[in-house]
């Protein structure tokens, strides 16, 4: 695919500012795992608090910048010309990173106390969890996310033209300035302050940002599959109207143990369980449009990370959020170890990822290299989906027996008990985070380079399959021949048996938060939690590997096995007909 337009050119610096700012973030998660093994580690020099707000933040803002690149990317496409106000974007891009630099000076504040108080608002930094930036930097990000919007809502044609794609991502960049003004002032009043709080986190998070995925996702499969546009369309509308319907009051379950009335737990509960509801409607959207024609990956690390976002949405967001956010499970997981299973999974599976698979099909049609080397690229993406489970599983796992040691029996968390109880878990999430940041500086190394390395098996074979296809001989081509095997196609019921396997363990993990309310357990006894937790996890994260793995393996069949493989209609890689498509 090549560039159609000039000012597509624009997303390559906030792909690339992306890229930094995931590498710091990752260098403080590691801190962070090792803070667990050792909290002395960095005692007054960098306290588990001020490198956990980094963290968090540093997460916040490279997904938004990944965000901001691919949409710079695709709305040119979507509107059939350039972006309007260039400069405007190249403002917004040195802004982000003058806003990076100061919330890393200034979150450190934290450590001594100082919030930057002045007319009854903290300036320079809050101490609110996801919201830790002060007054200053708020302020600066909601301007940035202004010209955000106008950039993308101006560059968009007059909305009588509009497809669902354009509404989703017309929708997602306006809510993103709206719902940041909710977290612009400060409140005295605890669980008041945890109110408005919760509605910029959990509609950002939860809406928003689900919007924006969701029109991302779609109208990516179109330029890589040449997927039709209004099936691509109708699957957006339903999974952006799931998303509000479920999301909306699903909001409640943060508001259980905060003060607020108890009415929200029932209202909590009952949405809150329908929030996985738009995560299966893409996870089925992404197999249909993949499968639609059975054409060969082209750019195999772009699909592998969308693939890997769509997924981990569904288990992360879906699977495990569905199971702690029941009054009767929240009330044990909350504060726990098991949250970040929850969310790291959640976070980077459909954010994150989402933001690589973005950036793998962007630089390398910037850099116009469509046989580029995509070896790196797949290695990368199996480093940090493993380390990332790996992860979960050992938050999930430590999460369990702090809720038995700490909630139940009530050993003492500072005296060292509960410490000495979770450590082994702490190596191992030690372990997984080392994988992790290895796949993390692979994926950096391989799109700042992109293009260095020109020629790749995986590109010749596909070169091979299209010339055949025009009427060319191609020399050395493989004969025909049916992949069996882990490599045959994937059914649509296989891939339902997948997602059935997923849930079923998913239940189970629900029933060993549901087992800390029987009688025995509280008295006591944890082996109904242990034995449901230790197999729930491990088959949860087991068959999402295993899943992917074979969803994978049968794409990549039809490269090496090319006249089997594709459909009835040729491959196109020239993105000036999935442009057209869109304008239908």
């Amino acid at each position: 695919m090549r560039i159609e337009y000039e000012t597509q050119r624009l997303s390559k610096r906030f792909f690339m500012l992306m890229l930094v700012l995931f590498l710091v973030q990752v260098i403080f998660g590691l801190i962070l795992a090792l803070q667990r093994v050792d909290p002395r580690l960095l005692q007054g020099v960098e306290n588990f608090n001020v490198a956990r707000a980094e963290h968090l933040n540093l997460g916040i803002l490279w997904i938004v910048s990944g965000f901001i690149g691919a949409i710079l990317f695709i709305a040119p496409l979507l509107s059939k010309r350039d972006v309007v106000s260039p400069w405007l974007a190249k403002l917004l891009f040195y802004a982000l990173i003058v806003i990076a630099i100061w919330n890393f000076f200034t979150l450190r504040l934290a450590q001594i106390g100082m919030a930057g108080w002045w007319e009854g608002q903290p300036w320079l930094q809050q101490g609110l969890e996801y919201l830790e930036p002060g007054r200053a930097a708020g302020i600066l990000t909601l301007i940035g996310f202004a010209i955000f919007a106008y950039l993308v809502l101006r560059t968009f044609p007059p909305m009588r033209e509009w497809n669902e794609i354009h509404w989703g991502l017309g929708i997602g960049v306006t809510a993103l300035a709206v719902m940041w003004i909710f977290g612009l002032f400060f409140v005295a009043r605890l669980d008041l302050q945890e109110y408005f709080r919760w509605f910029v986190v959990h509609y950002w998070v939860e809406g928003v940002w689900e919007v924006i995925h969701i029109s991302i996702v779609g109208f990516l499969l179109v330029l890589l599959f040449n997927a039709n546009v209004r099936m691509v369309g109708y699957a957006v509308f339903w999974g952006v109207t799931l998303v509000w319907l479920s999301g909306l009051i699903g909001n409640a379950h943060h508001y259980f143990w905060i003060g607020t009335p108890a009415f929200w737990q029932f209202w909590g509960s009952l949405f809150s369980a329908l929030e996985p509801l738009p995560l299966v409607f893409c996870f089925w959207h992404i197999y249909l449009d993949a499968h639609h024609d059975r054409r060969p990956l082209a750019n195999a690390p772009a699909f592998y990370f969308i693939l890997g976002s769509v997924v981990l949405e569904q288990v992360g967001a879906g699977i495990l959020g569905f199971s702690m956010t029941f009054a009767l499970t929240n009330v044990w997981s909350h504060g726990t170890l098991i949250t970040p299973s929850h969310a790291h999974l959640a976070l980077f599976g459909t954010f994150g990822m989402l933001g690589l698979g973005a950036a793998y099909f962007a630089v390398a049609s910037m850099r116009d290299i469509p046989n580029f080397d995509q070896r790196l690229g797949k290695v990368a993406f199996w480093l940090v989906f493993i380390g990332m489970l790996g992860m979960t599983f050992s938050f999930a796992l430590g999460g369990t027996v702090q809720i038995f040691d700490y909630r139940i029996l009530g050993l003492d968390w500072f005296g060292g008990d509960i410490l000495r109880a979770v450590t082994p878990f702490g190596v191992l999430l030690l372990l997984f985070a080392f994988v992790f940041t290895i796949g993390a500086a692979i994926v950096a190394f391989d799109l700042f380079t992109l293009g260095a390395r020109v020629r790749s098996p995986a590109g010749d074979a596909h070169h091979q399959h299209v010339t055949a296809k025009s009427g060319e001989p191609a020399l050395g081509a493989v004969p025909a021949r049916v992949p069996t095997g882990w490599a045959r196609p994937l059914t649509g019921y296989e891939a339902a048996v997948w997602l059935l396997g997923m849930w079923i363990f998913g239940g189970i993990i629900t029933l060993g938060l549901l087992s800390f309310n029987l009688e025995s357990v509280r008295l006591g006894d944890p082996h109904i939690p242990y034995i449901m937790a230790g197999t729930g996890y491990p088959g949860l994260l087991l068959v999402t590997l295993l899943f992917v793995w074979r969803f994978l393996a049968s794409l990549e069949a039809r490269v090496r096995y090319p006249d089997n493989a594709v459909g009835a209609h040729a491959h196109h890689s020239d993105v000036g007909l999935a442009a057209g498509a869109v304008g239908t």
